[in-house]
């Protein structure tokens, strides 16, 4: 496929994800939406203690002007949804979207979907070659999304990212973070935009984290090459009733999941009993 040809089929998949989600995407550069940008992320990342929201119209405008990436969706005239990022030095060819969210009246319709496919295209279109965020990999649902739906690759683990936010989506804990890296022109990633995303067959492993009595996490030592770590299925959920609960899973994910990704293993497939496969390879 001509360069050529990869622009116009990222632009024809992210126009057919958009119309699938019933949203229209654009480029946001004014600042009336701006603002909108602000109170749709105040209103998915609310504070605990009256903090401001996790961006601000000035950074959206210069970030606009620079020619980082500034999505938005819209339903009608509403503002459903919003994805930014900035470009990293010129060489590298890559941008790190920092925040995506959707509004809560609009989830479960792919709307989140349409916006990466959007950014991807974008990306495309201005010869970058990856795509890189943040997610927290405790969070069962986001590591399918990024993994399975988008074809992310999990490349490194990140301890207490961002420090403590203090916002009802991720309590008062440390905010471990996994990075994750879209490499926009891989034929995995352009299946996934397409709308086929590839269910990755992986081996059988031996349990390194699963789930105890009482939701409590088990950490075992296993000796083989190829382990698997599993989630609660529900971590924010046990964030709100049990926050030393919460902890503990984070601490064994560190250990588990956090070391091995420090030593080198690979994680090849995350499956629909919230379990990560991974590769230890010289580790074991």
């Amino acid at each position: 496929m001509t360069m050529i040809e990869e622009r116009e089929q990222a632009a024809q998949d992210s126009d057919r994800a958009a119309a699938a989600a019933g949203v229209d995407i654009r480029l946001l550069t004014r600042l009336e939406e701006f603002e909108q940008v602000v109170d749709l992320f105040g209103g998915i990342w609310t504070s605990l203690n009256d903090e401001p929201p996790p961006v601000n119209t000035e950074t959206l405008r210069a970030l606009s002007k620079a020619g980082s990436y500034l999505g938005g969706a819209f339903d009608g005239e509403e503002l459903v949804g919003a994805c930014f990022g900035f470009l990293a030095p010129p060489r590298r060819r890559a941008l790190h979207s920092h925040i995506a969210g959707v509004s809560e009246r609009m989830r479960g319709r792919s709307v989140g979907f349409a916006l990466k496919v959007h950014q991807r295209a974008w990306a495309i279109d201005h010869d970058l070659d990856e795509i890189t965020w943040t997610f927290d990999p405790l969070i069962s649902r986001n590591t399918h999304f990024n993994l399975v739906k988008l074809a992310a690759t999990a490349t490194s683990y990140h301890r207490n990212f961002y420090g403590q936010m203090h916002d009802a989506l991720n309590g008062a804990d440390e905010t471990d973070r996994m990075l994750a890296t879209w490499f926009v022109h891989d034929p995995r990633v352009a299946a996934a935009c397409a709308g086929s995303p590839s269910d990755a067959t992986a081996p059988d492993g031996e349990p390194m984290l699963s789930i105890g009595a009482g939701d409590e996490p088990l950490v075992a030592e296993p000796r083989g090459r190829i382990v698997r770590v599993t989630l609660p299925h529900d971590i924010e959920r046990i964030r709100r009733s049990d926050p030393e609960l919460a902890t503990r899973w984070r601490l064994a994910l560190r250990d588990t999941l956090g070391d091995l990704l420090d030593g080198g293993a690979q994680v090849l497939a995350f499956d629909r009993t919230d379990t990560y496969t991974i590769d230890r390879g010289e580790l074991a």
